[in-house]
């Protein structure tokens, strides 16, 4: 055998051990050996069982995903399940760590799982946009029976090991000695006499099972997909298990997977997966740099946003001093955390022991002089210049020396801010998003002097409280606002020229956004952008004159759209409608038709254009961090893979082209081409054009 299997014996069981750091992915390096493993086990009389284990920290963890789109060089994964079925002796796998996807899927192949409690289990491929292609979606509802095996599946998310014994995923679950105990199991099974029977041929679970409530519960799942085509197809595939013969469902079952596999949902997904490894690489941040352990954080504000990012940073298990001014503030900030983790109980997602725990991890406070403790200090107050040097001028008095100093600021220059601490190699940007404790995205922001192992601090913590951490460099609005800004330039304008918000916001949607930009507005609070207006000197024609007349959106039941008796749908408002052409007729707009493809150039387009202005500039390392901020912080559709990918998609010379047109027809620089977008028009790819 070769290095990446090996077999070992333990009297009549043999033990087969996979070995491919650093999560044991199938590669055909693993495959090929495996099977002649089996194959000589299986031929052996001396061998009465069989133990399936992993070397290292993890179960086989997946498949190479790196082998997708390629020609698939054999023994492919269904082959060494098949060796595994037909074995002729019970096969046993011994899973700690996780068994996910295709590891999941081998494991399947045994005859019996045994895991350690720590274990997860799960098929998650509908998060690459496709469904588990080695019998997944037809062995799992045999197990788990259909309905579990639904939700498994479309959601991808893993169970426990207790949660898989409940289920009968599992068939025993161990605290220690994992190999040794399976071991044990094999040779019982081995010794019963028993047949040793293969999951593919146990029927009892979907036999009879309940297509009417099988159908209402995939049809739920469906609505939440929101457009993306792996959950649906996830859910016909395990439908098809219940439905026709084994092997005519597995059949179907890979169909579905080439077919998914092909297409660009799935391109842009495992897009995705790649780009948050990707933006872990820090230029001038190498693996010698040592992050600086946190073990407290200071948070200073309790409001909205500084109540979120502390309770972001207790759940990630890292205890919080919160300040604020008055022990009034900070008691209502406390009391509205208090509250959130009380929904949590209500919903079942949190015991009331695990939100005592959280509670009593917050040291409230209302003075400085109690951060002197804390290795991360994260200012979260108004957004204003002069306010925050003065916190910071304030934290300076009582900061220990290494501890590190964050602004959550969403606009202002880091660089000036880092520069009134006397420090500003110990300073950075933490551009959390509301709700904090909720969005994914932590943009981190790379002052002139900050050290690389703030950074590598920062990426660190950052993904120890679950958030998928993007560096970022200095400019106005950092990356994702910045272009927030591009994306929405044109939205007035639209209207005054005849669109409706109705009519923009349904291009979003039907593009995948959870929302549009006018929904967006109302949910906000309409209010919130009036007053950043103004203290940027900045008018908007439509938006301002509704906050005149107290419209601000879904709280006051009136903004760019009606919501009537506390709904929050949204209804069209004729009084609205009538403003906007009040005011087109004002500036002497000649309103027309506007089509949905005109919506998508003028706010879709400049979007991208900034991307690439934003690359340009060194403001973003990659395209890919790119697609990591706009999907995990702004709700860009999963399956068009982030801004800068579907732009591949749509391809660069027609937006240089459209760009070109507006450019000419308006004379506005959001649609000048940037000159990496041009060179991407010639190349047929940004990345050739940005190096």
């Amino acid at each position: 055998m070769t290095e990446a299997v090996t077999i070992a014996r333990d009297g009549e069981i043999a033990i087969v051990t996979i070995d491919n750091p650093p999560v044991n992915a199938m590669s055909f390096h693993v495959r090929e050996p495996l099977m002649a493993a089996l194959t000589a086990l299986r031929d052996e009389p001396s061998v009465a069982g069989m133990v399936l284990a992993c070397a290292g920290r993890t179960f086989v963890a997946g498949a190479d995903i790196t082998e997708f789109g390629k020609p698939m060089q054999q023994p492919e994964l269904r082959d060494l399940i098949a060796a595994l079925e037909t074995l002729g002796k019970p096969a046993v796998a011994a899973i700690h760590g996780t068994a996910l996807g295709g590891g999941l899927e081998l494991a399947l192949g045994c005859h019996f799982r045994v895991a350690e409690a720590s274990a997860k289990l799960g098929l998650p491929e509908v998060k690459l946009g496709i469904l588990p292609g080695g019998g997944g979606t037809v062995r799992l509802p045999r197990l788990v029976g259909p309905l579990k095996a639904l939700d498994m599946i479309v959601s991808g998310t893993p169970i426990s090991a207790k949660d898989a014994l409940a289920n009968g995923l599992v068939d025993a679950v161990v605290e220690s000695d994992l190999v040794a105990k399976a071991v044990a199991f094999a040779r019982e099974q081995a010794k019963s006499g028993k047949p040793a029977v293969a999951v593919r041929d146990r029927n009892e679970l979907i036999a009879h099972a309940d297509l009417a409530a099988f159908d209402a519960r995939a049809a739920e799942l469906a609505k939440k997909a929101r457009g993306l085509e792996a959950p649906v197809a996830c859910a016909e595939s395990v439908r098809n298990a219940l439905t026709l013969p084994f092997d005519e469902a597995q059949t179907k079952e890979r169909e579905i997977f080439a077919k998914l596999v092909a297409g660009d949902q799935s391109k842009a997904q495992r897009h995705l997966f790649f780009a948050e490894r990707e933006a872990a690489k820090v230029p001038g941040v190498g693996k010698d740099v040592k992050p600086r352990d946190i073990a407290r954080v200071g948070i200073i504000g309790a409001g909205t946003m500084g109540g979120g990012i502390a309770m972001a940073f207790v759940n990630g298990g890292i205890p919080v001093t919160l300040l604020e001014m008055s022990r009034e503030a900070l008691d209502r900030g406390l009391g509205t955390i208090e509250k959130n983790y009380a929904i949590s109980v209500s919903r079942g997602s949190l015991t009331e022991e695990a939100k005592a725990k959280r509670m009593a991890a917050f040291t409230p406070s209302t003075d400085y002089a109690d951060l002197a403790n804390c290795d991360l200090i994260i200012e979260a107050v108004f957004e204003e210049m002069s306010v925050k040097k003065e916190v910071f001028g304030r934290i300076k008095a009582v900061a220990k020396p290494g501890a590190i100093l964050a602004t959550n600021t969403s606009y202002l220059d880091v660089n000036e801010i880092a520069a009134s601490t006397s420090r500003p190699q110990d300073f950075l940007g933490l551009h959390f998003f509301s709700p904090a404790n909720v969005m994914k995205l932590l943009e981190i922001v790379r002052g002139a002097k900050t050290a690389p192992d703030v950074l590598a601090t920062a990426l660190a913590v950052g993904k120890k409280i679950g958030k998928v951490p993007v560096v970022v460099g200095v400019c106005h609005g950092f990356v994702g606002n910045r272009m927030l800004g591009a994306r929405g330039a044109e939205t007035e304008p639209l209207l005054l020229e005849g669109a409706t918000p109705h009519q923009v916001d349904k291009v979003f949607t039907d593009f995948g956004w959870p929302m549009g930009p006018f929904q967006m507005w109302d949910l906000a609070g309409l209010d919130i952008g009036w007053r950043n207006r103004k203290a940027q000197g900045k008018k908007a024609i439509i938006a301002d004159t509704l906050c005149e007349q107290g419209r601000f959106g879904q709280k006051t039941g009136r903004g760019m759209y009606l919501y009537e008796s506390g709904s929050r749908t949204p209804t069209p408002d004729p009084e609205v409608a009538a403003l906007i052409e009040e005011k087109a007729k004002e500036l002497g707009i000649e309103r027309r038709e506007i089509s949905s493809q005109e919506i998508i150039e003028r706010t879709f387009y400049p979007l991208i254009n900034e991307g690439a202005k934003i690359l340009e500039e060194g403001i973003a390392a990659r395209a890919s961090d790119i697609d990591m901020v706009w999907v995990n912080g702004y709700g860009f559709p999963i399956g068009k893979g982030g801004p800068m990918f579907w732009a591949s998609l749509e391809g660069f010379g027609k937006i240089v082209e459209r760009l070109d047109y507006w450019h000419a027809r308006t004379g506005k620089d959001i649609f000048k081409p940037a000159e990496l977008l041009r060179k991407a028009a010639e190349t047929g790819k940004l990345a050739d054009a940005a190096a």
